[in-house]
């Protein structure tokens, strides 16, 4: 994983049609916009209906009968 610092207003780039912005930065949370094409599906992750974080994946999986 890429970390990067930004302070507000400033910008990432990714690759030539994403662009995410720091819009505004709070005590608990930052604020960000994406510019992106319209049929690039961005959803924030607690919204990902099936998909599970590694954590979770990890404890389905030792759950699994033999």
């Amino acid at each position: 994983m890429l970390v990067l610092s930004r302070k507000a207003g400033e910008r990432i780039l990714i690759g030539d049609e994403i662009t995410v912005t720091v819009v505004r930065i709070g005590p608990n949370s930052v604020r960000i916009g994406i510019e992106a094409p319209r049929d690039m599906n961005i959803v924030r992750e607690e919204l990902c209906v099936g998909r599970s974080t590694p954590d979770e994946a990890k404890s389905s999986e030792a759950s699994l009968p033999l």
